[in-house]
């Protein structure tokens, strides 16, 4: 068996009406679209990664987001749907990913010669999926019988905000790394 990848994870969740409406948003066919997706989504995550490992305010915000995500209130309900931008039940993380995706909207637009707000917009209708993708791992995870940060057995209790985190940040992301 073998483990499907966050991005596709996040193109199935997408869908073929949302993946349809970023080909006109970019003026290209679905093929172009699931690329481009794969791309933002890869940038974002390994953006997410890069500063989850940061030891400053950045690393420490994305770190309470991913942990805000493995225990959500509602068990991901409240971050299906989410509405424009995601940030109605995204909560922190909603807000991490619209924080990061200035720089990546412009580092993707390097890369494929796609104007940044057009992949800025891309990231606004891909928030939600993405919300709803981290929601479903972290389940998913503990319905395996994966342990809540920190509380591994055999690992010394972790602190709130690091203790945990490569097991937390695989669990969601998985093989969304760059």
């Amino acid at each position: 068996m073998s483990e499907s990848s966050f991005q596709d994870d996040v193109l199935h969740e997408l869908g073929d009406d949302k993946l349809t409406e970023i080909a006109g948003l970019l003026e290209t066919d679905t093929a172009g679209a699931r690329d481009t997706v794969a791309q933002t989504v890869g940038a974002l995550t390994g953006d997410l990664q890069e500063k989850a490992g940061a030891d400053d305010d950045d690393g420490v915000e994305v770190r309470q987001a991913f942990a805000e995500v493995a225990e959500p209130p509602l068990q991901g309900v409240a971050t299906l749907g989410g509405g424009l931008g995601g940030m109605l039940g995204g909560g922190m993380m909603a807000g991490v990913l619209a924080k990061v995706s200035k720089p990546v909207a412009n580092a993707v637009s390097k890369k494929t010669g796609i104007p940044a707000p057009t992949i800025a917009r891309v990231i606004e209708l891909l928030i939600p999926v993405l919300l709803a993708v981290f929601a479903k791992r972290a389940a998913a995870g503990k319905a395996a019988g994966t342990p809540a940060p920190g509380t591994a057995p055999g690992a010394a209790p972790a602190a709130a905000d690091g203790g945990g985190l490569g097991d937390l940040l695989g669990q969601i992301l998985g093989g969304g790394k760059k």
